[in-house]
């Protein structure tokens, strides 16, 4: 249970109205219940503090050591705003049940899915998915900025590693490391350097003992460049892929709405798609919205819309 300690701190959180030091004590003190296997109360605990963040108003930051590394947002994306094969969307679907019902799965002791690595393309849909996880379950999305954490110094890099994972252990959300290639890079390469090496091994540690009510997902464009000893450590790994025609049909269908026209046929503008990402051609129909508005018209064209997917093609060539 908690210590003296604790309790007093609490209260003279309290009574000083400093809310963000109360909630700091109060999610140490689910950390510390967690660790010693009260893992009920814990669950308890962090409930009535995202309850309480959850008023307007209740933001808390991180610590000024870490507030620099984590960039926060509250996304409202749902998982319909994913555009996958039924088999990917199966997947993302089965994480969120797991952890709605992480109750019922931990009587059994089973533990739910929740250290989460997406790999593939850029621009398929990786970073949405986070924040769909966000969004469904009603957590923050913390994204670790990557480029904050690797520095040149030797374990300043596995330091404010340490400081990532006590922050995932006391605040639950849903924690993104983005560009993980940048620390999770093959051991043994030739342009290895034993720094690297160290903070990647730390990474394998902290990742290990993790046993926190947050959502681990590191996302990245080159899954070979990764270390083999990282998979393990992961409950699911979701490979991305560019979309194909189905998935084209759909997100094109999405994305225009009430711009489409009634007739309008996909056939021509699903072929001029192929090989765009997600993300390309979802820019694509906003550019050909756009186009629209401007010119006083209320449907996008064919023609419009295929032009717009051209420009986005032509970025490929040489």
């Amino acid at each position: 249970m908690a210590t003296a300690e604790q309790i007093k701190s609490l209260i003279r959180s309290h009574l000083s109205e400093q809310p963000e030091q109360f909630f700091t004590i109060a999610l140490q003190l689910a950390a510390h219940e967690a660790k010693q296997g009260h893992s009920a109360l814990a669950h308890e605990i962090r409930t009535l503090i995202d309850k309480a963040k959850a008023r307007p108003g209740r933001v808390i930051p991180f610590t000024p050591d870490l507030n620099h590394l984590i960039l926060t947002s509250e996304p409202r994306e749902r998982l319909g705003a994913l555009v996958l094969s039924t088999d990917m969307r199966g997947r993302i679907d089965r994480i969120l049940r797991e952890y709605r019902q992480k109750a019922k799965l931990e009587k059994h002791g089973l533990s739910h899915r929740r250290k989460i690595l997406l790999a593939g393309p850029p621009g398929t849909g990786k970073t949405l998915t986070a924040a769909v996880l966000a969004g469904e379950l009603g957590l923050p999305l913390h994204t670790i900025l990557m480029d904050k954490i690797v520095t040149k110094f030797m374990g300043e890099t596995s330091a404010k590693l340490r400081q990532i994972f006590d922050a995932i252990q006391e605040r639950r959300g849903v924690y993104l490391f983005d560009e993980f290639d940048a620390i999770g890079g093959e051991r043994g390469r030739e342009n290895d350097v034993g720094e690297m090496r160290r903070v990647l091994n730390s990474f394998l540690q902290f990742i290990e003992r993790d046993n926190s009510d947050s959502l681990i997902v590191a996302a990245t464009n080159s899954p070979r460049m990764l270390d083999q000893a990282l998979f393990r450590r992961f409950d699911d790994t979701l490979h991305y892929h560019l979309p194909e025609k189905p998935e084209i049909e759909r997100l094109v269908e999405n994305r225009l709405g009430s711009f489409r026209q009634r007739q309008m046929r996909l056939d021509a503008s699903v072929k001029m798609a192929e090989l765009l990402s997600h993300a390309e051609i979802t820019q694509a129909c906003d550019d050909a919205i756009k186009e629209t508005i401007l010119a006083d018209r209320k449907t996008v064209t064919a023609t419009l819309l295929k032009q717009m997917l051209q420009e986005r093609r032509s970025a490929y060539k040489v």
